[in-house]
This record gives structure tokens, C-alpha cells and sequence, in this order.
């Protein structure tokens, strides 16, 4: 009863600010003695590329463990501070092997646990088995690959009297935990909200009690102190945190506070800390670990001191301990800090006890009321710890060589082997002989550019251009168009970017789907559900007022296609009579930006923006800069400073100039000339395009010319052969033989007179006509198709018989000789000339 009454009034002291454990005791079973074997494939197929599978038999089964290597476990430079005898700090930066640290799971238990390390010669770190956890490490001296795996078993009989009291302010703070309405952790979309990492760096002490335990052995210490934290982080994995060794101190003389009273000894700590370590290395948390006795406690943690600086820390002793258990227990304090209170009797997880249970069972699972106290104190509260996982500030710290230009380095080309090929730096910092720069969007060849060079393109409509200034390697900060500017067609610049509603649906949908009608958003965004709100809030979803509806979550329209999104994103569509509205889901710890919400300064109504899910007036973009303050020769940039169109100077665009801002560095001088250039360029171009058009249409229309010159030539042709001319020349008639003569011809039939300069020579021998055929034979020439009668002073002289005119059919495309009656009366017969010969020719007998 004495006992109780103690442990009560103990209990009575205790505040959630700091939960003291108890201390856990070694192995109660002797360990097993095995030999990892290496396997290359399961009956489940082969592993992807990067894992190993080891058979361990313990336990009285083979278990096949299959593990990969884990990243980002220390920092990449990490500082390990000492002090002298005369008591100076020294620093050093130790060689950390990093790719010798394993976590995974064991084949057939999707809740198990592996973490090991095999950096020092075998396997040392924890397995979880079917809610049981065992140690493992190398069996010293043995030449065989032997290893002892002991089970961490706590007789929870044992400490069932030995428990902390929990204040009124904490139990408090449980059950308004458990009356949150409609809270986004109990929404089974929101199960897996913890894979989302966030980091913790962390910083550890070793106080002198527990350095001259390790014999004052650095290289042993540091050893445990990485198989810690690889277990560490691995035992803060299932909930989305990463544990990262950030820094390291040893008190290599002497104690810098006195350490026995625990909460005194923690109050000392957090006030030293804050003096002198964070001073030194910035940090989430800090922990100082000691061998010295609590009073038969574990140590001391505060709760919710993370981030906090003079609260983010805790004491852990390592009296006693096994490097699984020390983990073990420094995992709970960590969970102190992180806002995690002491287990009680509703809070389960898969064991009969949990590792935030206040005795410290060598547990690794963290209970629903773990998962609820993290949700509350650290998710919805702390910031600080939501830092990208591969930014270099992480894992850099200053010094020369690590890529970085920091205080008193003129550049950094990083490693010696970058240092070798960079003309500009040198390995320690400085720059080379006739170098001025070595890096810079104003540098180019170790060389600073000339003024007036463009540095940064404007990227858009609400995007400024800025120039370098000729004496400094950086470009002028980024500066854009004010916010509130109109741009496209109904939509304003905000923060450097023209939000559509269309555009954003189509970057979502894809092609052709566009913003929905007021419907879907009065519908869907006044619910207060993940697929319509206007934010979250106390783990909660706000319910849009009418009024701002259309700044909560986009919804779509004409949507033909689900496109591939980012994992955790979920699509979401609903009808409302024949109107079909889309829109997308986002939950917290999800790491890209939220793609479905409304982008501050969307439009939403008639000189309204979207700002913080409400729809405002555009007044509320108070500016004392405007396009008449700027004499309407500019534009104002979110400086509020005049940013001149080119022939006009800043500030205010009165002075003649060549443009630009105060912010944006000096515009070329030569843009106009550069201009005319471009544009005398450009007509060339256009009027080159004109002559090979006309060049072009003038060939076209050549061959229709042509043809229409044949046709017509072909027509005159016809036209003379059946209206033939008056009088043939005279070295185309043919020549007759007496024979052949005619007789006179009469008044009637007289051809007209042919003058002296008409006559022609007499036909030669081989221009003899064919002889004609009979079937070529014409009727003689009616007296409608004779010749008209020439007027007196047409008259030429009477045609001789040897002159007369052949007859000429007008149905025969070749010409003809027409015969003249011989004496007989009978007529003879005409023979066309081949088309190979021209129409000349003699007769033969």
C-alpha cells in the first residue's frame, strides 16, 4: 500500500510537459544462433532491382527478410563537435558510410519490421515478427557468419505497479481530440495521410558520464549511434517522418549542467542548448544522452516541444541498455516531442501494449491514440518540420567545397574533381587570375555581360524582362506585372500568372473540357466535403458561402477522358439533372501542389477575385502606382514601380529613354536600330514571298495564253480556207500545158487582174503537181462561189489560161488543184497535196 501510495504521488508530479519512464530491463531468454543466408529469389518471384533476401532461422521457423537500402539517414557533412583540454570547440566532419543501412519487412507479414545495418562486419538492428520483437547482431569472433538473435520480451506483471499519472490538462487535451466533428483523419479516404514524410533533424549530446563508459572510444560510440538511428527512423517511418542525425556533440571533459534531478536536469538542458548549440547548428530537437541513473526512470521529454526552441528537447539515459531497447526508448521521448501523450486504456495497436505506453515496452507500433495526438499537436500545428526531402540546405552545411557560394567565398565549384574543370574558381574558393565572376545569369566566359543584356525573358503576359547592369554577376530580383492587371480576356495577373478557369480544366481534364455552370459549384462546393469546400480547418472542411463558391474546389464540364494524376489524387464526378460535374480530391501531406483548388486571383464575377477561398472586390489590391501615375507610357510591377514602355525612362516615364524600371535593370541602348534591322528584315522577307507569288501566277497563266493564241491561229487558218483571198501568188498556181488550156474565160467568170508586182515565176519541174484521181474529182464552181467583180480601180489586166485560179472545195482541210474543162467537156479530177508537202507543185500527163 506504501508502494502505491508512492507511485501515486509520483504520478501526481508528472505533467504532460515532461513523462519520465521507467527503466527496461536486457534479454529474458537466451538468444538464437544463426547464419544468414543469402537467396536470390521466393516463391513469390524475384525482387526488383536494389533489394536483398536473407533466410534467418529463429524461433523454430526459417524467416526470409527482404530489405533494401535506406537514404538520407545522416547528414551529408554532419558535424561532430569536441571539445580541449583548454576547453575549446573543435569540429570535425567524419566519414559516414551510408550505404550500409538497411530497412524492409519480413515475407509474409505486411506489418513486420526489419532495420539493420551491415556496416561493421554482419547484421545488428531489430526485426519485428507477428507483433514480437527481436535484436540481432554478429557473435563476436566467429568465423562462420554466426549472428544472436535475442527476444525483446517485457513481463508487463513486472512494471503493472509502476505507472506515471497523467495531469488534468492532458486528459483534456484527449477528449477534445475525440469530439472533433467530421475530422479529416477518420475519413477512410485519409488512411494512408502519414506516408507523407516530414523530417526531423535532430542534434545529439553524449555528456561525459557516457563518454568515459565507452572508454572515451569515438569510433565506437559513433558506430551505435548510427544502428540508433537507422532503428530510430525506421520505427518513425510508418507515419510518415524521417529522422535525420543532423548533428553531434561529446562532452569529452566534463559535464556543462549538473544531471540528477530529472526535471531540473531537462530544464538546464533546453536553457544550454539554447545558448549554445542552436547558436551553432539549427535544429528541430535536441536530445542528451547519459548513462547517469534518473532515479530508476528512462528519461524525460517535453510534449509538444518540437520547433519550439527552448522546448524541443529531452533527456534519455542509456543505463543498462541494449542498442535495441536505447532505440526504442528514444523513440518515445521523440513522440513526446512530437506531441504524443502516454497510452491509456481505449488506445490499441496490433500488441497488448504500444511504445508510447508509459512503461516503455520494447514495442515499436504506434497506437490510434499515437496517430490522433500527432494528427492534432503536429500536423495540423507545426510547419516547420514540412521541408523538402532533397533540398541541399539539409544536408550542406557552410564550408568550402560543398557547391554552395556562402559568407566570404567569392565561388564554389564543389569537389576537386569539378574544381579541375571549372576555368572560373579555384578548389579554395576564390576566383581565378582575370576572372571577375565564376557564376550568375550575368555571367558568361568567367566574364561579367555588358549592360543592357537580358538575363530573365518575361515568361508570360504578366511577366517582366530584366537586364544586367555590366558590373555584377547577378540578375535584378524576378519582378512582374502588378496584381489586379487585366489579362486575356476576363481574367487579371496575380503573383505573376493569368488564372483561367477554362485553362485550369484543361490542364486537369485535358483538351476541351472547360469550367462548369454556376450549378455544379453552388452544389458541390457549399457540402463542406473533400469534393467541395473552401478549405480545411481544425482537420474540418468549411462549407462555402453562396457569395464564394466559385473560389472553392474547380469543377469541370465536357470532361471525355480521366487523365493519369499524382499519387493520392483522387477524381470525383456527380450529376445534377443533365448536368455532368467534375472536380478533384486533395488531402494534407499529399506533396505537389493542390491541382483542383480555385488559384487566388481567378475571376468570380465582374471586377471580383478569388483571394483565400472568398470572392473580393479587385479594390482590395490597394496601389498607390496606376497607369496615369505612370503617364500612361507603362506599366506598374508588384513593386508598385513604373515599368516604362521602350522611349520613356523610369520612375515616371516622363524623360525620353529607352524603358524599363528601377528594378529591372538598364534596357539595351540599341533597340531601335535592332528594331529597324528586324523590320526592314521582315519586308524583305514579305515582299521576296509577293514576287515568287506573282512569279507563280505568271506561270499559270502562260500555257492559257498559249493555247488560246493556237486556237485563235487555228481559227484564222479555217477562216481563210473557206473565205479564200482574192488572188493567189502567182508562184503558187500551177503551170498548165497547152493540153491543158482552157478556154477563154467569160465576163462571168473573169478572175480579177493581177498587177505587175503580184506576178510570180513559172512553177519549177518540182513543184509538178500529183496526178489526180478520179475520185478526187470537185463539180465545177457554182456561180454563187464566184469571185466578186473587182471595182475599176481594182481591174487588172485579163488572166491568161496559164494564170487561172484552181477551184477550191470547201469541205477539204488540204488545198487543191482544180483542172480547168479539157476540150472533151470533161472535167479533171483535183489531187490534194500530202500534208508533208506544202501546197506547191506540177501536173504530169
Amino acid at each position: 500500500m506504501k508502494v502505491l501510495l508512492l507511485l501515486h504521488w509520483l504520478g501526481v508530479f508528472l505533467s504532460c510537459s515532461g513523462h519520465i519512464q521507467v527503466e527496461h530491463p536486457q534479454y529474458h531468454s537466451p538468444p538464437d544462433v544463426v547464419i544468414p543466408v543469402r537467396v536470390t529469389g521466393t516463391a513469390r518471384g524475384m525482387k526488383p532491382p536494389g533489394w536483398l533476401s536473407y533466410i534467418l532461422p529463429f524461433g523454430g521457423q526459417k524467416h526470409i527478410i527482404h530489405m533494401k537500402v535506406k537514404k538520407f539517414l545522416f547528414s551529408k557533412h554532419l558535424p561532430v563537435f569536441t571539445y580541449t583540454d583548454q576547453g575549446a570547440i573543435l569540429e570535425d566532419q567524419p566519414f559516414v558510410q551510408n550505404n550500409c543501412y538497411y530497412h524492409g519487412y519480413v515475407e509474409g507479414d505486411p506489418e513486420s519490421l526489419v532495420s539493420l545495418s551491415t556496416c561493421f562486419g554482419g547484421f545488428q538492428g531489430i526485426l519485428q515478427i507477428n507483433d514480437i520483437a527481436y535484436e540481432i547482431k554478429p557473435l563476436a569472433f566467429s568465423t562462420t557468419f554466426e549472428h544472436l538473435v535475442y527476444k525483446m520480451d517485457s513481463k508487463e506483471k513486472q512494471f503493472s505497479t509502476m505507472r506515471s499519472g497523467f495531469m488534468q490538462n492532458e486528459i483534456t487535451c484527449r477528449m477534445e481530440f475525440e469530439e472533433i466533428d467530421n475530422s479529416t483523419l477518420k475519413q477512410s479516404s485519409y488512411v494512408g495521410w502519414w506516408i507523407h514524410f516530414r523530417i526531423i533533424e535532430m542534434v545529439v549530446v553524449i555528456d561525459n558520464y557516457l563518454y568515459i563508459r565507452y572508454k572515451r572510444n569515438d569510433s565506437q560510440l559513433l558506430e551505435d549511434l548510427y544502428v540508433i538511428f537507422n532503428i530510430v527512423d525506421s520505427i518513425f517511418d510508418v507515419i510518415g517522418v524521417k529522422v535525420l542525425l543532423f548533428g553531434l556533440e561529446i562532452w569529452t571533459n566534463k559535464n556543462f549542467i549538473v544531471i540528477d534531478d530529472v526535471r531540473k536536469s531537462l530544464h538546464l538542458y533546453c536553457k544550454w542548448k539554447l545558448d549554445n548549440m542552436t547558436p551553432r547548428l539549427r535544429h528541430d530537437t535536441s536530445h542528451i544522452f547519459t548513462s547517469r541513473g534518473l532515479r530508476g526512470l528512462s528519461g524525460i521529454g517535453a510534449v509538444s516541444g518540437m520547433c519550439t526552441l527552448d522546448r524541443s528537447c529531452a533527456i534519455v539515459t542509456f543505463m543498462n541498455k541494449t542498442l535495441g531497447t536505447f532505440s526504442i526508448a528514444v523513440a518515445h521521448h521523440l513522440g513526446h516531442n512530437l506531441g504524443m501523450n502516454h497510452d491509456y486504456g481505449t488506445c490499441r495497436c496490433s500488441q497488448y501494449l504500444c511504445i508510447m505506453h508509459e512503461i516503455n515496452p520494447p514495442i515499436t507500433k504506434f497506437s490510434n491514440c499515437s496517430y490522433g495526438d500527432f494528427w492534432a499537436h503536429t500536423v495540423e500545428r507545426t510547419k516547420c518540420l514540412l521541408e523538402n526531402l532533397y533540398t541541399k540546405d539539409i544536408f550542406n552545411r557552410k564550408r568550402c567545397g560543398n557547391g554552395i557560394v556562402e559568407e566570404g567565398e567569392e565561388c564554389d565549384c564543389g569537389p576537386l574533381k569539378h574544381c579541375a574543370k571549372d576555368p572560373c574558381c579555384l578548389s579554395n574558393c576564390t576566383l581565378t587570375d582575370g576572372s571577375t565572376c565564376a557564376f550568375g545569369l550575368c555571367c558568361k566566359d568567367c566574364k561579367f555581360l555588358p549592360s543592357g543584356e537580358v538575363c530573365r525573358k518575361e515568361a508570360n503576359e504578366c511577366d517582366l524582362p530584366e537586364w544586367c547592369n555590366g558590373t555584377s554577376h547577378k540578375c535584378p530580383d524576378d519582378v512582374y506585372v502588378e496584381d489586379g492587371i487585366p489579362c486575356k480576356e476576363r481574367s487579371y495577373c496575380y503573383e505573376k500568372s493569368c488564372h483561367d478557369r477554362n485553362e485550369q480544366c484543361r490542364r486537369i481534364f485535358g483538351a476541351g473540357a472547360n469550367t462548369a455552370s454556376q450549378t455544379c459549384y453552388k452544389q458541390l462546393n457549399t457540402l463542406g466535403e473533400r469534393v467541395g469546400h473552401c478549405g480545411i480547418k481544425n482537420a474540418s472542411y468549411i462549407k462555402c458561402n453562396i457569395s464564394d463558391v466559385q473560389c472553392g474546389r474547380i469543377q469541370c464540364e465536357n470532361v471525355t477522358e480521366i487523365p493519369s494524376l499524382s499519387d493520392h489524387t483522387t477524381v470525383h464526378w456527380a450529376r445534377f439533372n443533365d448536368i455532368m460535374c467534375w472536380s478533384t480530391d486533395y488531402h494534407l501531406g499529399m506533396k505537389g501542389p493542390d491541382i483542383g483548388e480555385v488559384k487566388d486571383g481567378t475571376e468570380c464575377g465582374i471586377d471580383h477575385i478569388c483571394i483565400h477561398r472568398h470572392c473580393v472586390h479587385i479594390t482590395i489590391l490597394n496601389s498607390n502606382c496606376s497607369p496615369a501615375f505612370c503617364n500612361k507610357r507603362g506599366i506598374c510591377n508588384n513593386k508598385h514601380h513604373c515599368h516604362c514602355n521602350y522611349l520613356w525612362d523610369p520612375p515616371n516615364c516622363l524623360i525620353q529613354g529607352y524603358g524599363g524600371s528601377i528594378d529591372s535593370g538598364p534596357p539595351p541602348k540599341r533597340k531601335k536600330k535592332k528594331k529597324f534591322c528586324y523590320l526592314c528584315l521582315l519586308l524583305l522577307i514579305v515582299l521576296f514571298i509577293l514576287l515568287y507569288c506573282l512569279y507563280r501566277l505568271c506561270k499559270k497563266h502562260k500555257p492559257i495564253k498559249k493555247q488560246q493564241d493556237v486556237q485563235t491561229r487555228s481559227a484564222k487558218e479555217e477562216e481563210k480556207i473557206l473565205h479564200p483571198p482574192h488572188e493567189l501568188p502567182s508562184h503558187s498556181q500551177p503551170r498548165v500545158t497547152p493540153s491543158q488550156s482552157q478556154p477563154p474565160v467569160t465576163p462571168s467568170q473573169s478572175q480579177p487582174r493581177v498587177m505587175p508586182s503580184q506576178s510570180q515565176p513559172p512553177v519549177t519541174p518540182s513543184q509538178s503537181q500529183p496526178r489526180v484521181m478520179p475520185s478526187q474529182s470537185q463539180p465545177p464552181v457554182m456561180p454563187s462561189q464566184r469571185q466578186p467583180q473587182l471595182t475599176p480601180s481594182q481591174s487588172q489586166r485579163p488572166v491568161t489560161p496559164s494564170q487561172s485560179q484552181p477551184w477550191v472545195t470547201p469541205s477539204q482541210s488540204q488545198p487543191h488543184v482544180t483542172l480547168s474543162r479539157s476540150q472533151s467537156g470533161k472535167p479533171k479530177q483535183s489531187v490534194p497535196f500530202p500534208k508533208s508537202v506544202s501546197g506547191k507543185g506540177t501536173l504530169k500527163k
